[in-house]
């Protein structure tokens, strides 16, 4: 779990890289990065990935209380050939979701740098020198600048992200654990940009707004969900498995936009331990439940991007390329006679045998559970 809690609590040193629950800043910005063909341009990107840490110690001890950070996001197609890592089990590319009206579109993306601060200088700055170091071996995709609206709320007027974990709860929703060793202390990430049609949403009355997404406006208290029919989104949201478990994801979503040019939306990054708990939901939001029933807030809200990344711990993102330790030596066996009858006697019995108390525990395995509809989100 070294991945979460790794705050600067004293004000001495910068919030660790790849802390993926660092606190909710004032700025943000989501670069989606494609890498040029060719092993020198992974070359380059490994020194620069391997370094990140530097490079947020040099940009952060600037100003410490502007709670900087950075986490940094590899998809699967350059995975192999970056990591020299094992593909993370759930990691591939996001699948284009094709419901009855609306479409969740599968766009370019092998690098996410997803940088937070609450100094806008701090966050150019950085993203400025990263660039620098990446030079030629990258091409900008996507580049969205977030900034936190009001008391946390998206331009369409509700709050955002209550429904967050907490507590232990949060690396238990957000980190991979021992189902999947090798990628142990990351967490898959999905992005997706999203544009409002504002004044189609605003022409609403509240209550019709408060129906799609199923809170009230002005305090953020959930409404009750649908008995059968159209589902609210906070419901549509939440995924609850066949035994009854709710699985949570971490968002940290931002506004962004721009009044001169009429450009509204929303950017939804999302972490989870699981991936599929991300697909199952915008399954649920695009096709519906029942398929033909979509997410309403679809209708004022077009997804015009779609990534998905694995984000490793700090660990491994340092250590990228390098080759795995050596395995330990084989203990030493005794030799055994083929002829045991020619063996001298002996008073010594064997010792038992090494590792019977061993707990096992690579052989540890969580059982998947199968994703299932219902419940409360946003």
């Amino acid at each position: 779990m070294a991945d979460l809690g790794n705050r600067s609590s004293d004000g001495r040193v910068p919030i660790e890289p790849q802390t993926i629950d660092a606190p909710l800043t004032r700025h943000a910005v989501f670069l989606v990065l494609t890498v040029a063909p060719g092993s020198d341009s992974l070359d380059a990107v490994r020194s620069v990935l391997s370094d990140v840490d530097g490079l947020v110690k040099t940009v952060g001890f600037r100003d410490l209380g502007a709670s900087f950070t950075c986490t940094v996001g590899i998809g699967a197609a350059i995975w192999p050939g970056l990591a020299g890592l094992p593909l993370p089990r759930e990691l591939h590319e996001f699948t284009t979701i094709a419901g009855a009206r609306h479409t969740a579109p599968s766009t370019p993306g092998d690098l996410l740098f997803h940088i937070r601060s609450d100094r806008q200088d701090l966050r150019y700055e950085f993203e400025r020198l990263l660039l620098e170091a990446l030079g030629e071996a990258v091409a900008v995709e996507d580049e969205t600048i977030g900034f936190r609206y009001l008391d946390t709320r998206d331009l369409l007027g509700f709050v955002d992200g209550t429904a967050n974990p907490v507590g232990d709860h949060l690396p238990e929703s957000t980190l991979v654990g021992e189902e999947d060793l090798a990628a142990a202390g990351g967490s898959y990430v999905v992005v997706q940009k999203y544009l409002h049609p504002l004044a189609s949403w605003q022409a609403l009355t509240t209550e019709q707004q408060e129906a799609i997404i199923g809170r009230r406006k002005a305090d953020n208290v959930e409404l009750d969900d649908a008995d059968s029919g159209q589902k609210a989104h906070k419901t549509l949201a939440t995924i609850v498995d066949d035994a009854g478990v709710e699985h949570d994801i971490l968002r940290d979503n931002m506004p962004f936009g721009s009044p001169g040019t009429a450009t509204f939306g929303t950017y939804f990054i999302g972490y989870s331990r699981e991936l599929w708990v991300i697909e199952r939901m915008l399954e649920r939001m695009f096709i519906g439940d029942p398929p033909g029933l979509h997410d309403r807030l679809l209708d004022f809200s077009e997804a015009v991007t779609g990534t998905v990344f694995f984000a490793p711990s700090a660990e491994a993102l340092s250590n990228l390329g390098s080759p795995p330790p050596p395995p330990p030596p084989a203990p030493a066996t005794r030799p055994v006679s083929s002829t045991p009858e020619a063996s001298p006697p002996s008073d010594e019995s064997d010792p038992p045998e090494a590792g019977t108390g061993s707990l096992g525990l690579g052989g540890l395995r969580r059982t998947p559970t199968t994703p299932q509809q219902s419940g409360d989100e946003r």
